[in-house]
């Protein structure tokens, strides 16, 4: 299969206006998926798995986003085992950080508001400054 995909993508470079189209087509929907992931990161669940999926996508065709991919592997890890060393305040102080982006992005996109206003809730605190009320 592997040989085929190569074999396919070659034929593809050989054609000038083709292997553009391809490239920009793939770097588009690579740089959409390595956005999504970043928007997720700070969110429980996979946005660095996401944003590592951007750039392997990217990391196809542009040799910048393969070296970018391994760089923050690397640091991932190395962010990951560091913080499992540490005790328990900085972890619990990692987390209270993280929560913190959480709770202000969503307020900030209104979604306080939202929910308080299933519940009755109309508290001029809960409204986005960015979207009001």
């Amino acid at each position: 299969m592997r040989d085929a995909v190569a074999a396919r993508r070659d034929r593809i470079r050989h054609r000038r206006t083709l292997n553009t189209t391809y490239r920009c087509v793939l770097g588009t929907v690579g740089a959409i998926v390595l956005v999504v992931g970043i928007v997720m990161v700070p969110y429980p669940g996979p946005g660095w798995l996401v944003v590592f999926a951007g750039l392997g996508i990217l990391a196809t065709e542009f040799h910048w986003a393969h070296r970018v991919n391994a760089f923050a592997k690397r640091h991932y890890q190395r962010w990951v085992h560091w913080l499992a060393r540490q005790r328990a305040i900085t972890k619990i102080g990692v987390m209270s950080g993280t929560a913190a982006v959480v709770g202000v992005t969503l307020w900030m996109m209104g979604v306080f508001d939202l929910v308080g206003g299933w519940f009755g809730m109309h508290m001029t605190w809960l409204a986005s400054p960015l979207f009001g009320s």
